[in-house]
């Protein structure tokens, strides 16, 4: 084409803007360029979509593509085809005259193909004396060449887009099934817990899929569904360990009552020189109730010492599993501010912030300590985040701080549903990966 050339089309077709476009596009074509014509049909077809043609308008592509001679195309071979109505519609599959010109002008205003008409409207070309073409009318693919590059990077876009939802159904499905089998279980087993909020919340999540969703429709429900998930696992495991504890129990005492039944003190042998000493205190009447607590054998503290080093309490409730940080900075982004420098990047940053939203909140340091042990000073930072993200909806943070740890010793308190909640208040919130 020639540079600086304008064609307007034959006859009553108006000329627009997104033609002559198309035309100053085509006059960009770097020197030696050559694509394969199939190769670069395939990736038009990936990028179908976002190019704006339909299915059918390819098809006519596809024919007026077999009219070019060579497999490659270039400039020095040439970029005008030029066949008749007849004959692009034989290779279009029989498409009728009317729908060939419909799709035609489809793939002209898409700035995939040109049109140089001729005076009169009829494609042909004018050959030389040994054959070569000269100067030919009809449609020009010089747009395919000059968009290559954008047109192969749309089809891998596609192709990548394509493959991160077909990963992301894969999940889905693989997500909905365990969820559906683990409520399953956990009723047959006859698990505590509020399993018919649960199935109303999972059925709540199915019920927001869309019937043609993306990947991007896909990775908010995902994500709930992923959550929920753990949290049910967490219950289930929750269950487990306190079925081995009972276990545990009830060998020691099976084993104390078959040792030595005459020795009250078989397993605290530190205190038997002091039985001669409680006795006398049992028989003396002046004895107070003071005497009689310094003789009894003490139980360790129930600290955090049994969770950094020490073996756990066989009475102690069961631990909760700890939920990853960017989840809980995303269901509760007010914490964020009590970091240091204004900032959490890891668990250290979290529970320092805890602690300074604790003393604004007025819990008391013996009801956070209490939460730490039986919780977890992970999960504890995360109830303290909790709390603080709702505000004044909780009367006394205190108080309901100490009745979560009661519950979740007797495991009976789950965090996943509170974070679910927040998750869902706070909307599509940017995540603060740990």
């Amino acid at each position: 084409m020639e540079s600086g050339y304008v064609t307007t089309p034959f006859g009553r077709r108006p000329m627009s803007l997104g033609m002559l476009a198309s035309q100053q596009l085509a006059e960009t074509i770097e020197p030696g360029m050559k694509r394969s014509k199939w190769k670069l049909f395939r990736a038009i077809c990936e990028a179908r979509p976002a190019l704006g043609v339909t299915d059918r308008a390819l098809t006519v592509l596809d024919a007026l593509l077999t009219f070019y001679p060579d497999d490659e195309i270039s400039e020095e071979k040439g970029l005008i085809v030029f066949p008749s109505n007849a004959q692009l519609s034989l290779r279009a599959r029989g498409m009728t005259p009317a729908t060939l010109r419909r799709h035609l002008a489809v793939l002209v205003e898409a700035g995939l193909i040109l049109r140089k008409d001729s005076p009169n409207g009829k494609r042909y070309a004018r050959r030389d004396r040994a054959g070569a073409i000269g100067e030919a009318f009809g449609f020009s693919v010089a747009p395919l060449l000059a968009r290559a590059v954008e047109i192969e990077t749309l089809a891998a876009q596609a192709v990548a887009d394509r493959e991160l939802l077909r990963v992301t159904r894969q999940r889905m499905t693989l997500c909905r099934r365990d969820i559906s089998k683990l409520i399953e279980t956990a009723l047959e087993e006859g698990v505590p817990g509020d399993w018919e909020g649960i199935s109303a919340m999972f059925r709540a999540l199915l019920a927001r899929l869309p019937r043609v969703a993306t990947a991007e429709d896909l990775a908010p429900l995902l994500d709930e569904m992923g959550l929920l998930r753990a949290e049910i696992v967490n219950m289930l495991e929750i269950r487990i360990k306190t079925k081995k504890i009972d276990a545990n129990e009830s060998q020691i005492e099976h084993h104390k009552q078959n040792s030595n039944p005459n020795s009250i003190y078989e397993f605290e042998p530190s205190f038997d020189t002091k039985q001669g000493e409680k006795a006398a205190a049992d028989n003396d009447p002046n004895a107070g109730p003071s005497d009689e607590r310094r003789l009894k054998p003490q139980k360790p503290s129930g600290g955090m010492s049994n969770r950094t080093g020490g073996a756990a309490d066989p009475g102690a409730g069961p631990s909760l599993k700890s939920f990853p940080l960017g989840l809980v900075l995303q269901a509760c982004p007010s914490i964020l501010d009590y970091g240091p420098g204004g900032s959490i990047g890891n668990w250290r940053d979290l529970m320092s912030a805890a602690v300074v939203v604790r003393s604004m909140l007025g819990v008391s340091p013996s009801a956070y300590e209490e939460a730490c042990s039986g919780m977890g000073p992970e999960n504890a930072a995360t109830v303290i985040a909790c709390i603080l993200e709702r505000g004044g909806h909780i009367n006394s943070p205190g108080g309901y701080l100490r009745d979560l740890t009661r519950r979740t010793e007797r495991g009976e308190f789950a965090i996943g549903p509170m974070l679910m909640a927040l998750v869902r208040a706070n909307g599509p919130a940017a995540r603060h990966a740990s």
